[in-house]
């Protein structure tokens, strides 16, 4: 061999798999840092394709016929012009690769050589790829290892969902956290000490800020939560942190499809609800049952595979437990904290809703959920159709839109003509992942809802969602079960109360604003603060006449409440907006600085 062969022998690349195990031992006490690893930035081949129709054939032509190794793999992706940047496309078209049940085993076989010694990125993915369709238990180590390379660990954490979801949920809350106040818990997992996952499981911090519904699930995979709760059936700490992560997988906010993703969700919750009586009774522990009742009143939980009669028996069970004096009375202690305030006051107001079933159960149900104050939970106008939940089970990428767009404005009713209505939103709005809308018209004696309109898929799923069907109401169970929903106000609270009558009164007088050439915005209850009442409108010289001049600037107002009534409260803010320009109370939170400056307004400070 010549000295250049010996040369190019001993700087073969290494493969990724050992590339990974050489940083992990590289790695401070051994434990991955947060988002694990990546990999040196090297350039390949890999120019744009034409199109992804053509880049899934070429994909398919590199691995028809099935080759024997990696290098073969290699050289054909070289030759087809496919490299790093085109994994994701690898990915595509390796899932949908026909396989015979007779080339299984040489599949497996070219996956495991790939992950294993694989030395590129689309060598590795397309291994990765394999073994998603055909892995086995012997592949966990690698796949594991894999996962911590930031370039391929969605791939290996999808292999890993099917043959172990703990190693899944370890490798996704080691890449994909990214709060360090969950960094404890993760070391913890990994070095796989028992006391000290159970201590950093019940002490990180489970607000909404730090934990998402799939934060939630993946921690619960992860610490194999109904198992620790079986060996530790007296710790009551942990009993109240297995019911927060059961509320967090199922918020509507969020992504509730990672409740149903969740294998052990039956069993987490029969484990939680027949428990509960040993939880003290608190304020925090009362809102945590209370919002697993209303999850399985009208929420995601309903979606479950239940046995006959199992979610019913499990919240009467709630029911009788927080009707009990020592919980019923916690809603009228004085509590001298401002969150704790706020969540008596929203247990007083739905502190039964969830226990408290129709008369006469119809295909329709419209239930106003008003979800905990602390957690900063959305209100929400969930529809049942046939007694299941309509948004989680065929959108789940955020919740139902709130009565005030709903109801108030009458959006549900049947009229003469058809109309569209937008059911819910994604919470990153419908130009990111759609909308969910319906047409909603009347047909004689019936209401009809039809032409459904959504993403093409559900969250999680690459298969196309089916086609949802039309459904028929009775037209006068229909129109009584909206005007029921429209003139119920039992979740509002004085502030939220307080701007729907602003609203209703400037939609009735919109020349209080446009004399001060405004517009009215949102109106509601402040975000932060929900016992404020929050007025907003835009302002641009001109914009009464139909012809603002320059970009309209954004208002807002903040109305403390005053311990008056909603309906006083709402006509001092309505004579005040008669009588004084609100430009001169209202504090510029929208448009640009420029703008305000040449309007004459001061600019937030910190924006």
């Amino acid at each position: 061999m010549s000295a250049q062969e010996e040369r190019g022998a001993l700087t073969l690349p290494l493969a990724l798999y050992d590339h990974a195990l050489r940083v992990l031992r590289q790695s401070p006490d051994g434990v991955p840092p947060r988002r694990g690893y990546s990999l040196p930035q090297e350039s390949g081949p890999g120019d744009a394709l034409p199109s992804r129709e053509e880049g899934e054939n070429a994909v398919r032509e590199a691995l028809s016929p099935l080759p024997d190794d990696f290098a073969t793999l290699h050289r054909r992706f070289a030759r087809l012009g496919i490299g790093d940047r085109h994994k994701h496309l690898i990915r595509s078209a390796v899932s949908n690769l026909p396989l015979q049940a007779g080339q299984h085993d040489a599949a497996r076989s070219l996956g495991r050589q790939l992950t294993r010694t694989g030395t590129t990125v689309s060598a590795v993915t397309a291994g990765l790829a394999l073994l998603i369709r055909l892995g086995e238990s012997e592949d966990v180590p690698y796949l594991s290892a894999l996962g911590l390379l930031r370039e391929v660990t969605r791939p290996a954490i999808d292999a890993l969902d099917i043959l172990d979801r703990r190693s899944a949920a370890v490798i996704w809350l080691i890449a994909c956290t990214r709060h360090d106040e969950l960094r404890p818990l993760v070391r913890a997992l990994w070095t796989r000490d028992p006391q000290a996952i159970r201590t950093e499981l019940e002490a990180f911090s489970a607000a909404p800020r730090f934990l998402s519904t799939t934060a939630a699930r993946r921690i619960a995979e992860a610490t194999r939560l109904p198992d620790l709760l079986d060996q530790h059936p007296s710790d009551t700490a942990l009993l109240a942190r297995a019911g927060r992560l059961l509320v967090r997988m199922g918020c509507t906010r969020d992504t509730p499809t990672d409740l149903l993703a969740y294998h052990d969700a039956l069993t987490l919750y029969e484990s939680v609800v027949t428990r509960a009586r040993l939880l003290p009774p608190t304020l925090d522990h009362h809102a945590t049952l209370l919002s697993l009742a209303l999850d399985l009143s009208s929420g995601p939980g309903m979606l479950l595979d239940w046995p006959p009669g199992r979610r019913t028996a499990l919240l009467e069970s709630l029911g009788r437990l927080l009707a009990e004096p020592q919980w019923a009375s916690l809603a009228d202690t004085d509590a001298d904290e401002a969150d704790q305030r706020l969540r008596a006051g929203w247990i007083r107001r739905t502190g039964r809703q969830p226990f408290m079933r129709p008369a006469t159960p119809g295909r329709l149900r419209v239930e106003i959920v008003a979800g905990d104050p602390v957690d900063r939970e959305p209100v929400e106008t969930r529809i049942l159709l046939d007694e299941r939940p309509l948004v989680p089970a065929v959108f789940a990428r955020g919740p139902a839109h709130s009565p005030d767009h709903l109801l108030d404005d009458g959006r549900l009713r049947a009229g003469p003509e058809p109309h569209e209505v937008q059911i819910a939103e994604a919470y990153c709005t419908e130009g990111c992942c759609g909308a969910l809308y319906v047409t909603i018209r009347r047909e004689g004696d019936h209401v009809v809802w039809e032409d459904w309109r959504r993403p093409p898929t559900m969250p999680g799923s690459r298969g196309l969602a089916p086609e949802l069907p039309a459904y028929r109401f009775d037209a006068a169970a229909y129109d009584a079960e909206i005007a029921r929903a429209e003139t119920d106000r039992s979740w509002s609270w004085p502030a939220r109360t307080t701007a729907r009558l602003i609203k209703a009164g400037l939609m009735e007088r919109p020349e209080l604003l446009s004399r001060w050439d405004a517009r009215r915005g949102w109106i509601s209850s402040g975000f932060n603060d929900p016992d404020t009442t929050v007025v907003t409108f835009s302002y641009a010289p001109g914009l009464a006449a139909g012809k603002p001049d320059g970009i309209p600037l954004q208002f807002r107002w903040v109305i403390t409440d005053n311990g008056t009534s909603p309906e006083a409260q709402a006509a001092a803010a309505l004579r005040r907006l008669a009588e004084e320009d609100p430009k001169t109370y209202g504090q510029v939170c929208g448009g640009n600085r420029e703008r305000a400056e040449e309007l004459g307004f001061p600019w937030p400070d910190g924006t």
